[in-house]
């Protein structure tokens, strides 16, 4: 009754907006206009909303006050008459009488959300609305999503929006919004539709449509559903090695479904704990709250809960990122042991004591050998046994078979080919790197296929591969890599039989081409093929990309730039040097570029670079660092006058010379234009550069250890050297230290760095 007089009181009151009373003058009557307001008076005068007027008077709750409170705040998506048509008729029911009051009221209530939304404020994800849960009371959720208009959960569409009344807004839709349950939810949001399709898989033996169905108040309702999303399932796939769903048997997709889901709780987020276990249809997973929400399945396997809280009317939905798995029976060891094909890698595993790692809680990825594999690894090896084998050994040929974390066979072929580290340690004490290819099956190092990937452990993942992987040494890495062919023609055409010598204890640090490097390398030289190069040239410029020791990408980053030996040889038959400069990646006399750091060997490190680096000469030294840019600027100067030598051509001839150069810095020609007055190179005649010039140039290869205590006498003129103080002095006393940049070796002399112009 109460609700019937609200609605005459709104009805008069907007019947007084249309008259307007005719009086005489006399007549001093008017009529006060009042403009419609609140949410429930503005659906009033609104014909197309009649129909949402009346379910209001209908309806429990006195939901016309409701929406007539000026002091309320609310967004309502206002169904029209023809919306209500359909949904009667979809319901069969005749009129808005024969729907249920407490159903007719939660429906309405499901358009109601509080707080002004407008539809600019509206974006895509979960709402609530002012409807309520049977069993726990919370507020059922509504899907918004924005991507092309307003929709809602899927079903309705914004028509009309942001009508603006005193105490919210209307939006006008064009569909009933019904009362979601767990699977409306489902399939309202497509980064759900892989559950789905888990869901509604024909082959299942457990109706999961029908069950997620259930009103709530019905057995097995309410629900608690923790729902993985799409990338969550492709994850999966990947884990598994599968390429969709249906690789999957139905026991195992039934058994993780059931991990999913808690029949007769409706169980939000503020009611777990940590250490909180979950008996769902599945069996027993942990809940913890600390940190983040997250589950726990039996595996170990954690799954961070995303979205809590996405209420349905038979149940509540957590949206997770990790599909939990049913427990998998046996850690590696124990799964090699249950093997009979791996008998002698348990052997092998016992014997260097690694059973207890194999054991541990510490994922792994395990490339296991047959036993064929084994046996073949003895005979080429001229083991009579396991038990011939040195311990040490047999212990780091096992851990190149074990990669630290799970990576499945799918994670392999989704990279196609690089480099992962095993266990065993390499040169430098480091971790030895191995080369994966998936070109042609899944293989490792090129000699170990996998014959059977994939098997699944508590600890980790298992792949039996056919052959034991070796322990590599740079060679090995070389051959194994289609990207070092190249390389690996280059050392079998070169003088000194470079791949016995590289195949050696070393220690080596190998700066590899890549193959377009060498096709590169040869048309700068206008070689047709490798077979073209002299075999001698060929071996000193290999030589000049080894460089003795192990040196990481980390060194070299640390030392900014510096100078190398390789094993090239220069002038005077003296170690090569290389310039290293990290200021713009890691980059090698200027011109070759590592393009893959720290292949690790048992003998060495590999980069691998994008140019063959040629023999250096002077100029390479003097044009690669930036701290002797200002003496190439003064030879190229020299060069415009009438210069006793062509020194640009000069220092770039590898047969010429050879000479030995004393390199002044940037920094010591600033000293000089300071001293002569002069503000730039320019303002010094080319001729008495020239005769500068020669004073830093002395024939032969003179190392500094080479350096006497006397007359050095240079193509300028006689200087005097200190070599216990490291000092030149030039007939006028000028002394100029030597710094510690000495015995540049260059395929034409050798240069020294020094801190002042000598004249």
């Amino acid at each position: 009754m109460k609700t019937l007089t609200a609605l005459k009181r709104i009805t008069v009151l907007f019947l007084a907006t249309v008259f307007v009373l005719s009086c005489s003058d006399d007549d001093e009557i008017k009529v006060v206009e009042k403009a419609p307001e609140t949410i429930t008076e503005l659906a009033v005068v609104t014909p197309e909303l009649s129909t949402l007027v009346e379910a209001l008077l209908v309806a429990d709750g006195n939901l016309a006050a409701v929406l007539d409170n000026p002091s309320a705040s609310l967004t309502v998506f206002a169904p029209t008459n023809d919306a209500f048509a359909r949904f009667l008729a979809a319901n069969n029911f005749a009129s808005l009488d024969d729907v249920p009051k407490p159903v007719l009221t939660q429906v309405l209530l499901n358009h109601v959300m509080s707080g002004e939304n407008v539809s600019g404020s509206l974006s895509t994800g979960y709402g609530k609305t002012l409807a309520t849960e049977a069993s726990s009371g919370a507020n059922l959720s509504i899907f918004i999503n924005t991507a092309g208009g307003v929709m809602l959960n899927n079903t309705s569409s914004v028509t009309m929006p942001d009508i603006d009344a005193t105490n919210g807004v209307i939006h006008i839709v064009d569909e009933v919004i019904g009362l979601p349950s767990i699977l409306d939810f489902a399939t309202t949001n497509d980064d759900f539709s892989i559950l789905v399709q888990a869901l509604t898989r024909s082959d299942l033996t457990f109706d999961y449509v029908s069950a997620l169905s259930t009103p709530s108040g019905s057995d097995p309702a309410p629900f608690t559903i923790f729902a993985p999303t799409n990338e969550a399932f492709v994850n999966l796939l990947g884990e598994l090695g599968a390429s969709g769903l249906s690789d999957i048997d139905e026991p195992t997709l039934k058994a993780t479904l059931d991990l999913h889901a808690v029949a007769g709780a409706n169980v939000v987020s503020s009611a777990l704990t940590d250490n909180m276990m979950v008996g769902t249809l599945g069996g027993n997973i942990t809940a913890n709250v600390s940190g983040g929400a997250t589950l726990t399945d039996a595996n170990g396997r954690v799954s961070n809960i995303q979205v809590v809280d996405v209420q349905a009317t038979n149940g509540v939905i957590h949206v997770i990122d990790k599909v939990v798995l049913p427990y998998t029976d046996g850690t590696i060891a124990a799964k090699v042991s249950s093997n009979a094909n791996l008998s002698s890698l348990l052997a092998a595993v016992q014997a260097a004591g690694l059973v207890d790692v194999l054991n541990g809680a510490t994922e792994y990825t395990v490339l296991a050998p047959t036993n064929e594999a084994f046996a073949a690894f003895l005979a080429d090896n001229n083991f009579a046994d396991l038990g011939s084998v040195p311990t040490d050994v047999l212990t780091q040929v096992l851990l190149n078979h074990v990669i630290t974390g799970t990576v499945m066979s799918g994670d392999l072929v989704a990279g196609g080919s690089g480099y992962a580290n095993t266990n065993a340690t390499g040169a430098g004490d480091m971790p030895m790197s191995i080369f994966y290819d998936t070109s042609n099956g899944v293989m490792f190092n090129n000699s170990a296929m996998v014959s059977s990937a994939d098997l699944a452990a508590t600890n980790g993942v298992i792949h039996i591969v056919d052959k034991v992987i070796g322990l590599p040494s740079v060679v090995d890495h070389a051959l194994a890599n289609p990207s070092f062919s190249n390389l690996v023609a280059a050392l079998g055409a070169a003088d000194g039989d470079l791949v016995s010598v590289l195949s050696g204890n070393g220690p080596f640090t190998v700066l590899a081409p890549v193959n377009d490097g060498f096709t590169s390398f040869l048309a700068d030289n206008n070689f047709a093929s490798l077979g073209d190069v002299p075999t001698d040239a060929l071996s000193q410029v290999l030589l000049n990309h080894v460089i003795g020791g192990t040196t990481f990408s980390t060194d070299l980053v640390s030392a900014g730039s510096g100078y190398s030996s390789t094993s090239a040889t220069g002038a005077g038959d003296k170690p090569m040097s290389i310039y290293f400069n990290t200021s713009n990646g890691v980059q090698f006399n200027g011109v070759s570029t590592v393009a893959l750091p720290d292949v690790v060997a048992a003998n060495g490190v590999i980069h691998a670079v994008d140019k063959v680096i040629g023999l250096p000469t002077i100029a390479t030294f003097a044009t690669s660092n930036p701290a002797l840019s200002i003496l190439v600027e003064t030879l190229a100067y020299a060069d415009t006058g009438m210069p006793t030598v062509p020194y640009i051509t000069t220092v770039s001839d590898a047969a010429a010379g050879p000479f030995t150069v004393f390199a002044p810095t940037n920094g010591a020609f600033g000293n000089l234009l300071t001293d002569l007055g002069a503000s730039a190179l320019t303002d010094i005649p080319t001729g008495t550069v020239d005769s500068v010039l020669l004073m830093h140039i002395v024939s032969g290869n003179i190392q500094s250890d080479g350096l006497p205590n006397g007359t050095v006498s240079t193509l300028g003129g006689d200087i005097t050297a200190d070599n216990t103080n490291f000092t030149l002095t030039n007939s006028n006393g000028t002394s100029n230290i030597v710094t510690s940049l000495v015995d540049i070796q260059a395929a034409n002399g050798v240069v020294h760095v020094i801190d002042r112009v000598i004249r």
